[in-house]
């Protein structure tokens, strides 16, 4: 690809904010090229198109990860290069997600619901209440607990299946999440319509700040997560293609994706926790 060829995992690991413009670009152009091409189904089309345009550098990151397992045996050490991985792909799923607020709160109403139409739909099924009932509290943290694990499972099996797999799960949360937040945003804003000046100005900046931030406290472990999932799967991945089930070091891989692993589960576990003890109090 065009753009891909312009960055490498290596590459990226020195300047991780440049994925940020990558993905807002790859999924600006998947919105349009759906638009053109696939009208009627842009909503899933335009996630298949980013995973596309996605899928060379995640793959490469995961064989780039899987090859530091074999030379590195120092685990905190080896764990510090994963955290450089994990940051650029952070980098590239917050530039996916901001394509989607922005094109979520710019563009027409009869058009918004053909690009968003799935998307919405999600939304309004997984749309939870949380009462101040310390019992449904905790029965809810239970249900989107066990329901993250559900999408951890989901990003490790594709990323092992598929090498860089796990991308499409990232990038349909993406596009769920930033149509949360480009919904939230676009309805508050409809309250400064008849707002001039300065004052409407500030009121924008103000909503656009409370839409992000109400999304963000939780979603970023959440998504951390899937991260650190997908890549204990893709670099598993890449070993068993690798045939590197055969070599000694073979142990160290399982045990380094273990690691992985369980820092997943920590991270949903603080995803969940803010998500309905913290987030409701706050807005």
């Amino acid at each position: 690809m065009v753009l891909e060829s312009l960055l490498n995992p290596l590459k990226a690991e020195k300047r991780p904010w440049e994925m940020f413009f990558l993905g807002f670009v790859y999924s600006s152009i998947a919105i349009l090229l759906s638009l053109w091409i696939f009208k009627d189904q842009t909503s899933l089309v335009m996630v298949f198109l980013t995973v596309m345009a996605c899928v060379p550098i995640v793959y490469n990151t995961m064989k780039l990860e899987e090859s530091k397992d074999l030379v590195i045996s120092k685990e905190r050490l080896l764990l510090k290069e994963h955290n450089k991985a994990i940051m650029f792909l952070m980098f590239l799923f917050f530039g996916i997600t901001l394509s989607f607020v922005v094109w979520y709160v710019f563009l027409p109403s009869a058009t918004l619901n053909i690009v968003f139409d799935k998307q919405i739909s999600t939304i309004q099924s997984i749309n939870n209440q949380v009462s101040g009932n310390a019992y449904q509290q905790f029965s809810t943290f239970s249900k989107i607990l066990f329901n993250n694990i559900k999408v951890l499972s989901f990003a490790v099996l594709f990323a092992f299946v598929y090498g860089a797999g796990a991308i499409f799960i990232l990038t349909w949360n993406a596009s769920v999440i930033g149509t949360a937040i480009g919904s939230f945003i676009r309805s508050n804003l409809s309250q400064y319509a008849g707002l001039l000046g300065f004052e409407k100005f500030s009121s924008y900046f103000n909503v656009v700040s409370i839409g992000l931030l109400r999304y963000i406290l939780h979603g970023i472990p959440e998504i951390l997560a899937y991260f650190y999932g997908g890549l204990a799967g893709g670099i598993i991945s890449v070993a068993i293609i690798k045939k590197h089930y055969k070599d000694e070091k073979f142990s160290h891989i399982l045990f380094d994706i273990s690691e992985l692993l369980i820092i997943s589960i920590s991270f949903l576990l603080v995803a969940a926790f803010i998500e309905v003890y913290i987030t409701p109090i706050l807005f």
